[in-house]
Protein backbone atom coordinates (compact mmCIF):
# COMPACT_ATOMS: atom_id res chain seq x y z
CA UNK A 1 0.00 0.00 0.00
CA UNK A 2 1.30 3.14 -1.14
CA UNK A 3 1.88 6.37 1.62
CA UNK A 4 -1.30 8.46 2.16
CA UNK A 5 0.92 11.68 1.37
CA UNK A 6 1.48 10.43 -1.90
CA UNK A 7 -2.88 9.91 -2.74
CA UNK A 8 -3.40 13.60 -0.98
CA UNK A 9 -0.54 14.95 -3.53
CA UNK A 10 -1.96 13.54 -6.21
CA UNK A 11 -5.46 14.57 -5.53
CA UNK A 12 -3.80 18.20 -5.27
CA UNK A 13 -2.60 17.74 -8.72
CA UNK A 14 -5.18 16.28 -10.13
CA UNK A 15 -7.19 19.53 -9.00
CA UNK A 16 -4.55 21.40 -10.59
CA UNK A 17 -4.75 20.00 -14.12
CA UNK A 18 -8.53 20.93 -13.75
CA UNK A 19 -10.36 17.58 -12.42
CA UNK A 20 -12.43 18.53 -10.27
CA UNK A 21 -12.93 15.37 -8.81
CA UNK A 22 -10.31 12.20 -8.18
CA UNK A 23 -10.90 9.13 -6.02
CA UNK A 24 -9.13 5.72 -5.61
CA UNK A 25 -10.88 1.87 -5.92
CA UNK A 26 -9.23 -1.80 -6.73
CA UNK A 27 -8.80 -2.94 -10.31
CA UNK A 28 -10.51 -6.08 -8.87
CA UNK A 29 -13.27 -7.68 -10.74
CA UNK A 30 -16.60 -7.10 -8.96
CA UNK A 31 -19.14 -9.57 -9.20
CA UNK A 32 -22.49 -6.84 -9.00
CA UNK A 33 -20.52 -4.82 -11.68
CA UNK A 34 -20.32 -7.87 -14.28
CA UNK A 35 -23.45 -9.13 -13.64
CA UNK A 36 -25.23 -5.55 -14.34
CA UNK A 37 -23.13 -5.80 -18.05
CA UNK A 38 -24.43 -9.24 -18.45
CA UNK A 39 -27.89 -7.98 -18.04
CA UNK A 40 -27.34 -5.03 -20.13
CA UNK A 41 -25.80 -7.02 -23.03
CA UNK A 42 -28.36 -10.33 -22.55
CA UNK A 43 -31.22 -7.64 -23.22
CA UNK A 44 -29.64 -6.39 -26.37
CA UNK A 45 -29.98 -2.56 -25.03
CA UNK A 46 -26.54 -1.97 -26.35
CA UNK A 47 -28.02 -1.59 -30.02
CA UNK A 48 -25.61 -1.88 -33.32
CA UNK A 49 -22.49 -0.82 -30.18
CA UNK A 50 -21.39 -4.92 -31.13
CA UNK A 51 -17.79 -3.13 -29.94
CA UNK A 52 -18.91 -3.44 -26.10
CA UNK A 53 -20.07 -7.18 -26.18
CA UNK A 54 -16.82 -8.16 -28.44
CA UNK A 55 -14.91 -6.75 -25.22
CA UNK A 56 -16.83 -7.74 -22.35
CA UNK A 57 -14.43 -9.33 -20.72
CA UNK A 58 -11.93 -6.86 -20.93
CA UNK A 59 -14.95 -4.12 -19.92
CA UNK A 60 -16.00 -6.32 -16.89
CA UNK A 61 -12.91 -6.19 -14.83
CA UNK A 62 -9.79 -3.68 -14.82
CA UNK A 63 -7.76 -6.42 -14.56
CA UNK A 64 -9.66 -8.00 -17.68
CA UNK A 65 -8.08 -5.83 -19.51
CA UNK A 66 -4.72 -5.62 -17.99
CA UNK A 67 -4.29 -8.18 -15.10
CA UNK A 68 -1.50 -6.06 -13.63
CA UNK A 69 -3.47 -3.16 -12.18
CA UNK A 70 -3.81 -2.56 -8.94
CA UNK A 71 -5.65 0.23 -8.11
CA UNK A 72 -7.83 2.82 -10.50
CA UNK A 73 -7.58 5.93 -10.39
CA UNK A 74 -11.03 7.55 -11.02
CA UNK A 75 -11.56 11.44 -12.13
CA UNK A 76 -14.23 13.86 -13.06
CA UNK A 77 -13.22 17.26 -15.23
CA UNK A 78 -16.56 19.17 -15.14
CA UNK A 79 -18.36 20.75 -18.01
CA UNK A 80 -21.09 22.38 -16.50
CA UNK A 81 -23.14 24.65 -18.77
CA UNK A 82 -24.21 28.67 -18.08
CA UNK A 83 -27.50 28.06 -17.77
CA UNK A 84 -30.95 25.35 -18.10
CA UNK A 85 -29.78 23.08 -21.49
CA UNK A 86 -33.56 23.20 -22.35
CA UNK A 87 -34.29 26.57 -22.34
CA UNK A 88 -34.35 26.53 -26.40
CA UNK A 89 -37.58 24.83 -26.93
CA UNK A 90 -38.61 23.66 -30.45
CA UNK A 91 -41.81 25.55 -30.45
CA UNK A 92 -40.12 28.96 -29.41
CA UNK A 93 -37.46 28.81 -31.97
CA UNK A 94 -38.79 26.05 -34.65
CA UNK A 95 -35.27 26.94 -37.32
CA UNK A 96 -32.89 26.35 -35.00
CA UNK A 97 -31.21 23.26 -33.42
CA UNK A 98 -30.20 22.09 -29.98
CA UNK A 99 -26.95 20.57 -29.81
CA UNK A 100 -25.83 18.18 -26.50
CA UNK A 101 -23.94 20.75 -23.64
CA UNK A 102 -20.63 18.22 -24.24
CA UNK A 103 -20.40 18.77 -28.08
CA UNK A 104 -21.04 22.39 -28.04
CA UNK A 105 -16.80 22.73 -26.75
CA UNK A 106 -13.36 21.21 -27.47
CA UNK A 107 -13.30 17.54 -28.06
CA UNK A 108 -13.29 16.51 -24.45
CA UNK A 109 -11.15 13.13 -25.42
CA UNK A 110 -8.89 15.69 -26.21
CA UNK A 111 -8.97 17.76 -23.16
CA UNK A 112 -9.41 14.77 -20.77
CA UNK A 113 -6.39 12.74 -22.04
CA UNK A 114 -3.66 15.55 -22.21
CA UNK A 115 -4.79 16.69 -18.24
CA UNK A 116 -4.94 12.71 -17.52
CA UNK A 117 -1.50 12.35 -19.41
CA UNK A 118 0.13 15.10 -17.33
CA UNK A 119 -1.06 13.89 -14.08
CA UNK A 120 0.66 10.21 -15.14
CA UNK A 121 3.57 11.82 -15.78
CA UNK A 122 3.93 13.27 -12.63
CA UNK A 123 2.67 10.15 -10.86
CA UNK A 124 5.70 8.27 -12.71
CA UNK A 125 8.32 10.89 -11.30
CA UNK A 126 7.24 9.79 -8.02
CA UNK A 127 7.09 6.50 -8.46
CA UNK A 128 9.39 5.83 -11.16
CA UNK A 129 8.88 2.04 -10.83
CA UNK A 130 5.32 2.08 -11.27
CA UNK A 131 3.17 1.81 -14.24
CA UNK A 132 0.35 2.55 -15.76
CA UNK A 133 -2.53 3.39 -18.66
CA UNK A 134 -4.39 6.31 -19.00
CA UNK A 135 -8.04 6.22 -20.65
CA UNK A 136 -10.96 8.50 -21.57
CA UNK A 137 -13.76 6.74 -23.63
CA UNK A 138 -11.69 4.80 -25.84
CA UNK A 139 -11.09 1.40 -24.90
CA UNK A 140 -13.38 -0.71 -22.66
CA UNK A 141 -13.31 0.87 -19.54
CA UNK A 142 -16.27 1.37 -17.34
CA UNK A 143 -15.74 4.72 -16.34
CA UNK A 144 -19.26 4.92 -14.60
CA UNK A 145 -19.23 1.90 -12.50
CA UNK A 146 -15.66 2.73 -11.33
CA UNK A 147 -16.77 6.30 -10.80
CA UNK A 148 -19.38 5.30 -8.55
CA UNK A 149 -16.88 2.67 -6.79
CA UNK A 150 -14.11 5.26 -5.99
CA UNK A 151 -16.94 7.46 -4.61
CA UNK A 152 -16.84 10.53 -6.52
CA UNK A 153 -20.49 10.11 -7.65
CA UNK A 154 -22.93 7.42 -7.86
CA UNK A 155 -24.76 5.79 -10.59
CA UNK A 156 -28.10 7.49 -10.76
CA UNK A 157 -31.56 6.55 -12.04
CA UNK A 158 -30.40 7.73 -15.39
CA UNK A 159 -27.19 5.61 -15.79
CA UNK A 160 -25.29 8.80 -15.67
CA UNK A 161 -22.73 9.55 -12.94
CA UNK A 162 -24.11 12.35 -10.44
CA UNK A 163 -22.11 14.25 -7.97
CA UNK A 164 -22.82 16.30 -5.31
CA UNK A 165 -20.92 19.08 -5.87
CA UNK A 166 -21.26 19.02 -10.01
CA UNK A 167 -24.36 17.34 -10.76
CA UNK A 168 -24.48 15.74 -14.20
CA UNK A 169 -21.77 17.72 -15.61
CA UNK A 170 -18.56 15.21 -15.22
CA UNK A 171 -16.48 13.67 -18.45
CA UNK A 172 -14.89 10.87 -16.99
CA UNK A 173 -11.66 9.64 -16.97
CA UNK A 174 -9.22 6.61 -15.59
CA UNK A 175 -5.91 5.82 -14.69
CA UNK A 176 -5.24 1.68 -14.36
CA UNK A 177 -2.05 1.64 -11.75
CA UNK A 178 0.28 -1.17 -10.52
CA UNK A 179 0.10 1.01 -7.64
CA UNK A 180 -1.62 -0.60 -4.48
CA UNK A 181 -4.04 2.85 -3.18
CA UNK A 182 -5.86 2.97 -0.05
CA UNK A 183 -9.72 2.68 -2.19
CA UNK A 184 -12.04 5.26 -1.02
CA UNK A 185 -15.26 4.84 0.12
CA UNK A 186 -18.09 4.39 -2.83
CA UNK A 187 -20.24 7.11 -4.04
CA UNK A 188 -23.96 6.28 -1.90
CA UNK A 189 -27.01 6.66 -4.15
CA UNK A 190 -29.04 10.33 -3.46
CA UNK A 191 -31.25 10.09 -6.17
CA UNK A 192 -34.09 9.26 -3.52
CA UNK A 193 -37.86 8.96 -4.59
CA UNK A 194 -36.76 11.54 -7.66
CA UNK A 195 -38.24 9.99 -11.05
CA UNK A 196 -37.53 13.41 -13.02
CA UNK A 197 -35.36 11.64 -15.11
CA UNK A 198 -37.04 8.89 -16.25
CA UNK A 199 -39.80 11.29 -16.96
CA UNK A 200 -38.56 13.58 -18.75
CA UNK A 201 -36.84 11.10 -21.97
CA UNK A 202 -38.79 11.87 -24.99
CA UNK A 203 -38.44 8.08 -26.16
CA UNK A 204 -39.12 6.37 -22.80
CA UNK A 205 -35.34 5.05 -22.90
CA UNK A 206 -35.82 4.02 -19.31
CA UNK A 207 -37.43 0.42 -18.70
CA UNK A 208 -36.51 0.67 -14.64
CA UNK A 209 -34.72 3.26 -12.75
CA UNK A 210 -31.00 2.37 -13.52
CA UNK A 211 -31.23 0.43 -16.51
CA UNK A 212 -30.93 2.38 -19.85
CA UNK A 213 -32.04 1.26 -23.59
CA UNK A 214 -29.80 2.61 -25.89
CA UNK A 215 -32.14 1.58 -29.07
CA UNK A 216 -34.29 4.12 -27.55
CA UNK A 217 -32.17 6.81 -26.58
CA UNK A 218 -32.16 9.82 -28.68
CA UNK A 219 -28.18 10.72 -27.81
CA UNK A 220 -28.01 6.60 -29.43
CA UNK A 221 -29.99 7.06 -32.29
CA UNK A 222 -28.47 11.09 -32.96
CA UNK A 223 -24.82 9.56 -32.51
CA UNK A 224 -23.89 5.74 -32.88
CA UNK A 225 -26.71 4.37 -34.92
CA UNK A 226 -26.18 4.69 -38.49
CA UNK A 227 -28.88 4.21 -41.33
CA UNK A 228 -32.14 5.45 -40.71
CA UNK A 229 -33.66 6.52 -37.56
CA UNK A 230 -36.81 4.77 -36.80
CA UNK A 231 -39.55 6.26 -37.78
CA UNK A 232 -41.13 5.77 -34.21
CA UNK A 233 -38.97 8.00 -32.90
CA UNK A 234 -38.46 10.68 -35.44
CA UNK A 235 -40.83 13.27 -33.86
CA UNK A 236 -39.60 13.01 -30.73
CA UNK A 237 -36.29 13.88 -31.54
CA UNK A 238 -37.59 17.23 -32.38
CA UNK A 239 -34.76 19.82 -32.80
CA UNK A 240 -31.95 17.50 -30.74
CA UNK A 241 -29.21 16.89 -33.99
CA UNK A 242 -26.68 15.77 -31.39
CA UNK A 243 -27.31 14.09 -27.98
CA UNK A 244 -29.75 14.82 -25.81
CA UNK A 245 -29.35 16.38 -22.52
CA UNK A 246 -33.04 16.16 -20.67
CA UNK A 247 -32.69 13.06 -18.51
CA UNK A 248 -29.11 14.92 -17.16
CA UNK A 249 -30.59 18.50 -17.23
CA UNK A 250 -33.81 18.15 -14.96
CA UNK A 251 -31.29 16.25 -12.34
CA UNK A 252 -31.98 18.40 -9.19
CA UNK A 253 -28.52 18.26 -7.93
CA UNK A 254 -26.92 20.04 -10.70
CA UNK A 255 -28.37 22.96 -8.58
CA UNK A 256 -24.98 22.44 -6.85
CA UNK A 257 -23.24 23.09 -10.87
CA UNK A 258 -21.23 25.78 -11.38
CA UNK A 259 -20.18 26.92 -14.69
CA UNK A 260 -16.83 28.59 -12.78
CA UNK A 261 -15.74 25.01 -12.00
CA UNK A 262 -15.90 24.00 -15.83
CA UNK A 263 -12.75 23.23 -17.43
CA UNK A 264 -11.45 26.43 -19.33
CA UNK A 265 -11.04 24.37 -22.62
CA UNK A 266 -13.98 23.13 -22.46
CA UNK A 267 -16.31 26.59 -22.95
CA UNK A 268 -19.29 26.43 -25.62
CA UNK A 269 -18.41 27.81 -28.82
CA UNK A 270 -20.99 30.65 -29.33
CA UNK A 271 -22.08 29.30 -33.00
CA UNK A 272 -23.05 25.98 -31.60
CA UNK A 273 -25.62 27.20 -28.55
CA UNK A 274 -28.03 28.01 -30.95
CA UNK A 275 -27.62 27.03 -34.52
CA UNK A 276 -29.39 27.94 -37.57
CA UNK A 277 -30.89 24.36 -39.65
CA UNK A 278 -30.75 25.84 -42.97
CA UNK A 279 -26.55 26.33 -42.58
CA UNK A 280 -26.06 23.09 -41.44
CA UNK A 281 -28.21 21.37 -44.43
CA UNK A 282 -26.21 22.88 -46.44
CA UNK A 283 -22.85 21.11 -45.53
CA UNK A 284 -20.74 19.33 -48.09
CA UNK A 285 -18.51 17.30 -46.40
CA UNK A 286 -15.63 19.41 -46.78
CA UNK A 287 -17.32 21.95 -44.80
CA UNK A 288 -18.66 20.06 -42.78
CA UNK A 289 -15.21 18.43 -41.57
CA UNK A 290 -13.64 22.03 -41.55
CA UNK A 291 -16.42 23.91 -39.34
CA UNK A 292 -16.39 20.64 -36.95
CA UNK A 293 -12.76 20.52 -36.62
CA UNK A 294 -12.06 19.78 -32.93
CA UNK A 295 -15.22 19.21 -32.28
CA UNK A 296 -16.62 15.30 -31.35
CA UNK A 297 -19.73 16.33 -33.82
CA UNK A 298 -16.63 15.53 -36.44
CA UNK A 299 -16.85 11.97 -35.41
CA UNK A 300 -19.89 10.99 -37.26
CA UNK A 301 -19.34 12.59 -40.59
CA UNK A 302 -21.30 14.71 -42.86
CA UNK A 303 -23.96 12.45 -43.65
CA UNK A 304 -25.19 11.10 -40.59
CA UNK A 305 -25.20 14.73 -39.03
CA UNK A 306 -27.34 15.90 -42.40
CA UNK A 307 -29.79 12.98 -41.65
CA UNK A 308 -30.30 14.30 -38.11
CA UNK A 309 -30.92 18.08 -39.34
CA UNK A 310 -33.49 16.58 -41.74
CA UNK A 311 -35.56 14.87 -39.00
CA UNK A 312 -35.00 18.50 -36.78
CA UNK A 313 -36.13 20.37 -40.10
CA UNK A 314 -38.98 17.81 -40.64
CA UNK A 315 -40.33 18.94 -36.96
CA UNK A 316 -39.54 22.32 -37.09
CA UNK A 317 -43.02 23.56 -39.29
CA UNK A 318 -41.08 25.95 -40.75
CA UNK A 319 -41.71 27.23 -43.87
CA UNK A 320 -38.05 28.72 -44.81
CA UNK A 321 -36.80 24.72 -44.47
CA UNK A 322 -38.94 23.90 -47.24
CA UNK A 323 -35.99 24.84 -49.99
CA UNK A 324 -33.23 23.70 -48.60
CA UNK A 325 -34.79 19.85 -47.72
CA UNK A 326 -35.67 19.78 -51.03
CA UNK A 327 -31.83 20.30 -52.15
CA UNK A 328 -31.49 17.05 -50.73
CA UNK A 329 -33.63 14.81 -52.34
CA UNK A 330 -31.41 13.39 -54.51
CA UNK A 331 -28.32 13.46 -52.03
CA UNK A 332 -25.80 10.66 -52.95
CA UNK A 333 -26.26 9.29 -49.45
CA UNK A 334 -29.72 6.91 -49.33
CA UNK A 335 -29.81 7.39 -46.11
CA UNK A 336 -30.00 11.45 -46.83
CA UNK A 337 -32.30 11.35 -49.31
CA UNK A 338 -35.00 9.31 -47.34
CA UNK A 339 -34.96 11.61 -44.43
CA UNK A 340 -35.22 14.76 -46.60
CA UNK A 341 -38.29 13.02 -47.74
CA UNK A 342 -39.45 12.02 -44.83
CA UNK A 343 -38.80 16.06 -43.71
CA UNK A 344 -40.43 17.34 -46.96
CA UNK A 345 -43.78 15.41 -46.29
CA UNK A 346 -43.97 16.78 -42.74
CA UNK A 347 -43.11 20.24 -44.27
CA UNK A 348 -45.67 20.11 -47.15
CA UNK A 349 -47.98 18.18 -45.82
CA UNK A 350 -51.12 17.02 -48.75
CA UNK A 351 -54.44 19.54 -48.14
Amino acid sequence: MVNSQLQTDLREEAARLGFVACGFTSAAPDAARVARLDHYLGEGRHGAMDWMEARKEQRASPQGLWPEARSVIALGMSYAPDGDPLALALEQEPEKARISVYAQGRDYHDVVKKALKALARWLIEREPESELKVFVDTAPVMEKPLGEAAGIGWQGKHTNLVSREHGSWLFLGAIYSTLEFAPDAPGSDRCGSCRACQQACPTDAFPAPYQLDARRCISYLTIEHKGPAPEEFREALGNRIYGCDDCLAVCPWNKFADAAHRHLKLAPREELQAPELAAFLAFDDAGFRQFFSGSPIKRIGRDRFVRNCLYAAGNSGAASLVAPVETLLEDPDPVVAEAARWALVRLRPSP
